[in-house]
């Protein structure tokens, strides 16, 4: 009777690969990773102590890998021979960081619970410490995502916005995830805390639209700091402060934004467009409503799914490998032996 016991939970684990994403809910994990939180946690605390902007660097993986094709872990492949993956994409090279950590989370999650904790949950669980863990809000993460099977560059080239875009742009592409205008302001506080790259406002330095001048919301002293920082023709990735207080997740951002002193156009325009200023106002003065609302924001994406088959990587980097047969010999009730053929996953 024990080899019959075997024989279908082996058949269950070979249909793991197939498996549809179920419904998310919180302690997901309780049962077969109760320490999987917990475990998340120390390994980000001890990356915030090797390099604090680590932690930040996290958080951002979550918004990139949810808007190309749901939040899947996708954007964590790498290229293959006969895979174009997403880190390499447009929004993504030279800008996106701290795999290492991720790495380092998915190893410490392997070693106590085998092939249970999903790369994608890891993401939505880590992002949410790096906000914590930075002075920012707590709140209940949902999981039971499984990692995608593939990636695609031309994806995320297609969906994520570039650091030049405008305020109507990213209303636009935020409601086609079916989040609101007060999602796309409270969420790009996540600019509370990291830095950006002189590459990703050159532009706005010194040729603003085509002008040939500098972006006219930006404040004349901020502007004289960020010429010095960013130079013409200096090295594009040397990078500056998102805010004024880059390792503490605060409201400091949105005070920046009225002062003209955002650093990304994509941030400063959310302040001179009409529709999201009053947002960027109300959490200049009420940080508490910016928690809420930011928190409320990312479980909105964090459910961001599209059902498709998926799995649960053993290396975030890589699908698991094609699972070999293996003949099983047991016994039914009736003492007779039997063997099956069955492929799954040892």
């Amino acid at each position: 009777m024990g080899y019959t016991l075997l024989f279908f939970f082996i058949l269950l684990q070979s249909l793991n690969l197939f498996a549809i994403s179920t419904t998310l809910k919180p302690n997901f994990y309780s049962h077969t990773c109760p320490k999987a939180e917990f475990i998340v946690k120390e390994v980000m605390k001890k990356a915030m102590k090797r390099e604090t902007r680590s932690i930040a660097s996290v958080m951002r993986l979550q918004f990139h890998d949810c808007f190309v094709n749901g939040c899947d872990a996708s954007l964590l492949l790498d290229d293959t021979p006969n895979m174009l993956g997403e880190k390499l994409a447009l929004s993504n090279i030279d800008s996106l960081r701290s795999y290492e950590v991720v790495d380092d989370v998915k190893e410490a999650l392997e070693k106590a619970c085998p092939g249970v904790v999903s790369c994608a949950d890891l993401l939505i669980i880590a992002a949410r410490d790096a906000v914590v863990l930075s002075g920012g809000p707590y709140w209940e993460v949902k999981l039971g995502r499984l990692d995608s099977l593939t990636a695609s560059q031309e994806d995320s080239n297609q969906i994520m916005p570039s650091p030049r875009s405008n305020a109507t742009y990213l209303i636009d592409l935020f409601s086609r995830f079916n989040l609101s205008v007060q999602d796309l302001v409270a969420l790009s506080g996540s600019h509370s805390i990291g830095k950006g790259r002189c590459f990703s406002i050159v532009f706005r330095l010194y040729n603003q639209s085509g002008s040939g001048r500098p972006d006219p919301s930006i404040e004349p002293s901020f502007r004289e700091k960020l010429d010095k920082l960013c130079p013409l023709g200096g090295d594009g990735n040397v990078t500056g402060d998102l805010d004024a207080t880059p390792e503490l997740f605060d409201n400091q951002y949105f005070k920046d934004l009225v002062n003209g002193r955002g650093f990304l156009n994509s941030d400063e325009t959310l302040f001179t467009n009409s529709i999201t200023r009053e947002y960027v106002k109300e959490y200049s003065v009420d940080q508490e409503r910016f928690f809420k609302d930011f928190a409320e924001g990312m479980v909105k994406m964090g459910d961001l799914q599209l059902g498709r088959p998926g799995e649960i990587r053993r290396d975030c980097r890589v699908v698991n490998s094609h699972r070999p047969r293996v003949e099983v010999l047991f016994e039914t009730s009736h003492k007779k032996g039997v063997k099956v053929k069955v492929a799954f996953v040892i």
